[in-house]
C-alpha cells in the first residue's frame, strides 16, 4: 500500500454488510478514458529510468493510480471497486506497462488476487475477502501472493512449502522464508502459501497483514529487469495472526489441477487465463514502448553517408514490418482471450499456457529486432531501449514457464 494513504485499523473488526458476489451489471461503470490512460503512460515513462536505476519502489505511481480509482479496478462493485472485466483490466495494465512495467507487475498481482477472492465460490472467509476488498477500493491497499521459497522453488512444480502455520490457543503462528515477494515495500496484505504443522498437513493460504510484528524483509532484489518491483525476500519469525486468517487450507492433493471440485477446476482455469492475459499484456506493452522509441530513432537518424533518415531504407522498413506483424499477432491473441473469458468461455490451462508462450516470444523478438536496427544507440543507457530489453526478458520466468507449457501441450496433443 502507498505509505501516505490511511489503512483500515487492524485492532478492531471492520463492519461490513453481507458479501455480494460480483455479477454482470447493466449499470457497469463507463470505459476508462483513453486519454487518461495515455497521460498515465507518459507520466510513468518520465520517471521510469530513475526508478530502474535506483531500484526504487514507485510509490508516486500508485498514489496516482489510486487517485483515479484504478488500484481497486477488479474489486467487486459491491465493495467500492469497479468490478472490471478482463478486457478492461488488460487496457489498464497495458497503459501502465508502456510507462513503467514494474508498477504494472505489482498492480497485476493485486488485480489477480481480487479476481480470485471476489468469485462467488471463493473459499476465503467472507469477512476476510470483504475486508481486503474494501481496503483496496478505499485506500489503494495492495495485496500479493507469497509462494516461492529457497528450498521449494515455485509451488507450481509441486512439493510441500517450508512455511509452517502452527495453531495455538490465540490463532496461528507463522514461520517461513519467501523469495521474489513482488511489491513487498508497498503491500498491505500478504497471501502466504504455507502448510499446517499437523501430522497430516493441510496446505494453502494464510492472510497476513504486512505490519504484523515478526515480518523481516531482506532487500536482496538486484535483478536484470523490472528493478523497481522490489521483489525482495521475506522472513516470518513467530508471526501471529487470528484463527480466521487461515484463508483457504486444503489437503495437498486438492490443490492439484483436476483433483478438486468442478468449481475448483473452473476457478483454476479462470485464474490462469487472467494471469496470462495480464502478464502477456504487460510484456507486449514493453515491446510497444520499444517499437515507439525505434520509430522515432529511425525517422530522426540520418547518417552523413546516407544523406537521408534510416527510415528510408527498405531493410529498415522490412524489419519494422516484422515488428508490426509480431505485435499485431499479440493484440489479436490477447483481445480474443479477454473476450472469451468475459463471455464465460474460459480457455483451458493448456491453451492459456500456449498464449503466454506465443505472446512473450513475440514481444522478446520484437525488442531484439529493435536492438539490431539501432546498434550502439539501442544499447546505450541514455536511451530506453536497453531497459525495455532487460524488462521484456523477465517474461520468461513467470509461471507457467516454457518447458511446462510445451510439455502440457504435447501431452494433450498426444492424448
Amino acid at each position: 500500500m502507498v505509505a501516505s494513504m490511511p489503512s483500515i485499523a487492524l485492532d478492531r473488526p471492520v463492519p461490513v454488510p453481507a458479501f455480494q458476489a460480483p455479477s454482470p451489471r447493466a449499470d457497469a461503470p463507463p470505459r476508462i478514458d483513453d486519454a487518461l490512460l495515455a497521460r498515465l503512460s507518459a507520466q510513468f515513462a518520465a520517471t521510469a529510468a530513475d526508478h530502474d536505476r535506483a531500484g526504487r519502489f514507485p510509490r508516486d505511481n500508485f498514489a496516482t493510480l489510486q487517485r483515479h480509482g484504478l488500484v481497486g479496478l477488479t474489486v467487486p462493485f459491491a465493495h467500492g471497486g469497479r468490478g472490471a472485466t478482463l478486457a478492461e483490466a488488460r487496457r489498464v495494465i497495458s497503459a501502465v506497462a508502456r510507462g513503467e512495467p514494474a508498477t504494472a507487475l505489482i498492480l497485476t498481482m493485486t488485480y489477480l488476487q481480487h479476481q480470485a477472492i471476489g468469485r462467488a465460490d471463493s473459499r476465503w472467509p467472507r469477512q476476510l475477502r470483504e475486508r481486503v476488498a474494501r481496503d483496496t477500493a478505499a485506500h489503494g491497499a495492495l495485496i500479493n501472493a507469497l509462494r516461492v521459497e529457497p528450498a521449494l522453488g515455485s509451488p507450481a512444480r509441486g512439493g510441500l512449502p517450508g512455511t509452517v502455520g502452527t495453531r495455538t490457543a490465540e490463532g496461528w503462528t507463522i514461520n517461513g522464508h519467501k523469495l521474489y515477494t513482488t511489491g513487498i515495500e508497498g503491500l498491505r496484505w500478504l497471501s502466504v502459501w504455507g502448510r499446517t504443522d499437523e501430522p497430516v498437513p493441510q496446505v494453502g493460504v494464510f492472510l497476513v497483514p504486512r505490519d504484523t510484528p515478526g515480518i523481516r524483509v531482506i532487500e536482496s532484489w538486484d535483478h536484470l529487469g523490472l528493478r523497481a518491483s522490489g521483489s525482495h525476500e521475506v522472513v516470518f519469525e513467530d508471526v501471529k495472526i487470528p484463527l480466521d486468517h487461515a484463508a483457504d487450507l486444503r489437503a495437498p492433493e486438492e490443490w492439484i489441477p483436476g483433483n478438486g471440485t468442478p468449481a475448483d477446476a473452473d476457478a483454476y482455469a479462470q485464474q490462469q487465463a487472467w494471469m496470462v492475459v495480464l502478464l502477456g499484456s504487460l510484456y507486449d506493452a514493453v515491446a510497444q514502448a520499444a517499437e515507439a522509441w525505434l520509430l522515432g530513432f529511425l525517422q530522426a537518424r540520418a547518417p552523413g553517408s546516407l544523406g537521408a533518415p534510416l527510415a528510408s531504407l527498405p531493410r529498415m522498413q522490412e524489419q519494422v514490418g516484422e515488428i508490426q506483424a509480431l505485435l499485431r499477432t499479440n493484440r489479436v491473441l490477447l483481445d480474443q482471450a479477454s473476450a472469451e473469458v468475459d463471455d464465460g468461455r474460459t480457455p483451458s490451462a493448456t491453451d492459456s499456457g500456449l498464449l503466454k508462450y506465443s505472446v512473450t516470444a513475440n514481444a522478446i523478438r520484437a525488442v531484439e529486432i529493435a536492438l539490431q536496427l539501432s546498434g550502439n544507440h539501442g544499447l546505450s543507457r541514455q536511451n530506453p531501449l536497453e531497459r525495455h530489453h532487460r524488462d521484456v526478458l523477465c517474461s520468461r520466468i513467470h509461471t507457467p514457464q516454457n518447458d511446462a507449457i510445451l510439455v502440457a501441450a504435447g501431452k494433450a496433443a498426444l492424448g
